[in-house]
């Protein structure tokens, strides 16, 4: 159940970004509004999971969820580049998140 509320907290988090992204080109309290319980949702479901999962686990798997997530969501909504490279090193963080989980 607590690796479910970490996922849950890296897509809040991915939610979070998009919503800085959005309050950048907008600046409207909605966009704040939203941006703050994007990521008070994403440090909350952190910390519940973390009551039993290893920190150091955790953590990484929060932000390699964040991480890459970002950068998917940079390139399928706002044109980053999608290069072969790029692409590759995403996939790296996602596969040392999933090594992480079946090693702990």
């Amino acid at each position: 159940m607590n690796w479910v509320l970490l996922i849950l907290a890296g897509c809040f988090e991915i939610f979070g970004v998009a919503m800085m992204n959005k309050l950048n080109k907008d600046r409207n309290l909605v966009s704040l509004l939203l941006l703050i319980v994007g990521f008070g949702a994403s440090f909350l479901l952190l910390s519940i999971a973390m009551k039993t999962l290893p920190m150091g686990t955790a953590y990484a798997v929060w932000t390699g969820i964040g991480a890459s997530g970002g950068a998917i969501l940079g390139m399928v909504l706002y044109g980053e580049p999608r290069d072969r490279l790029r692409i590759l090193f995403i996939t790296m963080i996602l596969g040392a998140a999933v090594g992480l989980k079946l090693v702990s």
